[in-house]
């Protein structure tokens, strides 16, 4: 069993943030993930909002910020966390997949997921031409003809990431407009090697058995159905929060989402929330390293209150 003052679950730009800010009050932290620090930004190729950046590498950012991080005396801790339960005293209890923590904060910054399709031949031809990730994947499909579904920031970034690598990119959307920024739009629609397939939705991934060959798409104003030929299909459909563990804490809405206050406070004292896994509109790096300063710096005065409160009782 190890305890700790904090400890942050997820080491994404929000987890990385609040666990940096927690350690420079003197506080123990650790920062537990399953997986490589940097979360989503790991995925992404080219960062272009982040203040004080004009442009930067997503793993580039991820990896200053760990540092940042880890110079401060936050420990990393690789654990997939399975539950977490309160005591009478409302010290936290984490158990992982090998360890067991107890805490007095825990900061939840486990982020969300990609969200999928749920088509035919999704599930059969992930991994053989099906992606979520063009930096990671794009290189397989140099010179071929790749679809990219979705009209967000993701989607057009990602595609414009492709047209680098591939033939051509194909973006597929159920709307007649994108919903990307609009310096995002502008490249894209400059861009010779990317079209458009608007009032579009994909309802098969076909495929050879081996590798994906094309799409089936229903055109939602015409009801006409058509198949494309294609080597790749990148997907960028929104996301859904990694907060399954956390359902008999009953701190979630009804779809996941972890709802707070404006100081990232659950209803549970002593746990926060912070990033993408929370309930809110805005979903980006920046917003996610200002609610980790936010949970951070709330969970010392929380800590502070505790030991204030201990010492009134002797």
């Amino acid at each position: 069993m190890m305890d700790y003052d904090v400890i942050v679950i997820g080491a994404g730009p929000g987890g990385m943030t609040a666990a940096m800010y927690a350690a420079r009050a003197n506080l123990k932290v650790a920062m537990l993930d399953r997986g490589v620090y940097g979360g989503q930004m790991n995925n992404t190729d080219d960062i272009e909002n982040y203040p004080g950046y004009q442009s930067i590498k997503g793993p580039k950012l991820g990896e200053r910020m760990y540092e940042t991080a880890t110079n401060a005396g936050v420990e990393f801790v690789y654990g997939d966390v399975q539950e977490v339960t309160i005591d009478e005293q409302q010290t936290k209890h984490i158990r992982t997949d090998s360890d067991d923590f107890t805490t007095k904060v825990v900061i939840i910054a486990t982020g969300s997921t990609n969200r999928k399709l749920g088509v035919l031949g999704e599930e059969k031809y992930s991994g053989k031409g099906i992606s979520y990730c063009a930096v990671c994947d794009g290189a397989f499909f140099k010179n071929k003809d790749v679809t990219v579904v979705g009209g967000g920031d993701s989607a057009i970034s990602e595609g414009l990431y492709l047209a680098n690598i591939t033939k051509n990119v194909n973006v597929v959307h159920r709307r007649d407009e994108l919903r990307a920024q609009k310096v995002l739009q502008n490249r894209a629609f400059a861009n010779d090697k990317m079209a458009f397939t608007w009032h579009a939705g994909v309802t098969e991934i076909m495929g050879d058995d081996q590798h994906v060959t094309g799409v089936r798409m229903l055109d939602n104003q015409t009801g006409e159905e058509k198949v494309i030929n294609t080597s790749g299909v990148f997907i960028y459909v929104g996301n859904v929060p990694n907060s399954q563990m956390f359902k008999k804490l009953n701190i979630t809405d009804e779809a996941g989402w972890i709802m707070t206050d404006t100081e990232m406070a659950t209803s549970i004292p002593g746990i926060y929330a912070v990033g993408d896994v929370r309930q809110k509109k805005l979903r980006q790096i920046t917003t996610a390293v200002g609610d980790g300063g936010i949970a951070g710096q709330n969970a010392f005065e929380y800590i502070e209150r505790l030991n204030y409160e201990a010492t009134i009782k002797q």
